[in-house]
């Protein structure tokens, strides 16, 4: 699936402000992205890069004292931000989440069926009886053995992994046309995070599912994306064609993350892996030039100086440097 399609999600220019009693942070600075239909893209970063805080303010989670500080969402062309009741139907049914840890997205006073039930008796307006047979069905869908039994069970009485095949069964209960996937095997052991990752690709191919993988593993986007969204310091810095990506990067910070990511499937290793020296910046710092340039070898005056533009690359590329690893194929302001 390529993003000349028609998108079904559009977010232009969006920002995210926190009120702190040290004054306002900026932790999504001006993100612009698009995700067509049946398109698997990942959205990837270090922690604090803005990926988890920019999904959740698609899906309408951003609480006081957050607030949307500009910029605007749209579902199949129409905003809702604009559009209250419209946001209201579309989140949660077209759009849904997967956070990353089951254990605390589970309400733990009910059972695994009832909240599966609850889904689809608010989307479908199934009576009890019909949703509890459909969340049984879920539950086997998604690789849950002894679905009748594990319906009755306690958040606390699943293991992890069946945990997390909970929360993908009450995301696809409302037949959602985009699945957005918040660090999906964070905290799991690496043959469940196998499990899931198996199963996340099933369902993507056999429902037709649009999908955004949030994580920090390049290893698993490897597995699962046509597409990459780099973020850093609350900006995209970089998007591209995953293989693309992952044969040559444009930006640095790009370049980075993927030297100091193991590769079982890749290459051999010529020495140990090589980690990004320094820190990300603070949220509450205000910024001057590139945010990477402080940890960039490569950075000069300007880019201490001026902040990059995303510029296009060609070939569905855009990256936000003012000295990238790849030449431009032509100067301009990009679009993901």
């Amino acid at each position: 699936m390529t993003v000349a399609a028609k998108p079904l999600l559009e977010i232009e220019a969006l920002a995210v402000q926190v009120a702190t009693r040290g004054g306002t942070v900026m932790p999504v600075r001006d993100v612009t992205l698009a995700v067509a239909a049946g398109e698997t893209l990942g959205l990837v970063g270090e922690s604090g890069s803005g990926k988890s805080m920019t999904m959740q303010a698609v899906m309408g989670l951003i609480d006081p004292p957050a607030a949307i500080a500009h910029g605007d969402i749209r579902w199949q062309g129409a905003s809702l931000r604009d559009a209250p009741a419209l946001a209201g139907r579309v989140r949660g049914r077209d759009i849904s989440i997967i956070f990353q840890d089951a254990m605390t997205s589970l309400n733990p006073l009910m059972s695994a069926g009832s909240q599966i039930t609850e889904v689809l008796r608010r989307h479908h307006g199934l009576r009890a009886a019909a949703a509890w047979t459909r969340a049984e069905s879920l539950l086997e869908q998604v690789g849950v053995d002894d679905a009748p039994r594990r319906m009755r069970a306690l958040p606390h009485q699943l293991s992890g992994g069946l945990r997390q095949r909970v929360m993908i069964a009450m995301a696809l209960a409302a037949e959602p046309a985009l699945l957005i996937a918040d660090e999906p095997t964070t905290a799991l052991d690496v043959t469940v995070q196998a499990q899931i990752v198996d199963l996340l690709r099933r369902l993507r191919t056999e429902l037709g599912l649009a999908m955004v993988l949030v994580t920090h593993d390049l290893g698993l986007v490897a597995q699962l994306c046509e597409r990459v969204a780099v973020m850093y310091a609350g900006r995209i810095v970089e998007v591209a064609p995953a293989q693309a990506l992952y044969a040559a990067p444009a930006h640095p910070y790009t370049a980075g993350l993927i030297r100091s990511t193991l590769r079982i499937d890749g290459p051999e290793q010529d020495g140990p892996l090589r980690a990004i020296p320094g820190v990300p910046p603070s949220p509450s710092q205000v910024m001057v030039g590139c945010a990477y340039a402080p940890r960039c070898p490569g950075a000069d005056a300007r880019c201490r100086e001026q902040r990059p533009p995303l510029a296009s690359m060609g070939a569905r590329r855009v990256s936000a440097c003012w000295h990238p690893l790849q030449p431009p194929v032509h100067a301009g302001e990009g679009r993901a």
